[in-house]
């Protein structure tokens, strides 16, 4: 059976963990990695801005966006 913490705060975590120990479970952590593309984009996106191909926006621009 697998068991699955969620919102475990950080301060918790080593309590679970040697909760965990005690009792003779195994604790594996799953890295759910972030999409190529995605990771993709934001990459192309830092390089664009170092080589002044951003846009600039003004607060009010930005305030459009959310409307």
């Amino acid at each position: 059976m697998n068991l699955t913490l969620k919102n475990v705060k950080k301060k918790d975590l080593p309590v679970l963990k040697a909760l965990a120990k005690r009792l003779g479970f195994e604790i594996e952590k799953i890295e759910k990695p972030y999409n190529p593309e995605f990771v993709k984009e934001i990459l192309q996106g830092q390089k664009d801005i170092e080589e002044d191909r951003g846009i600039k926006m003004t607060i009010e621009d930005i305030d459009k966006l959310w409307k």
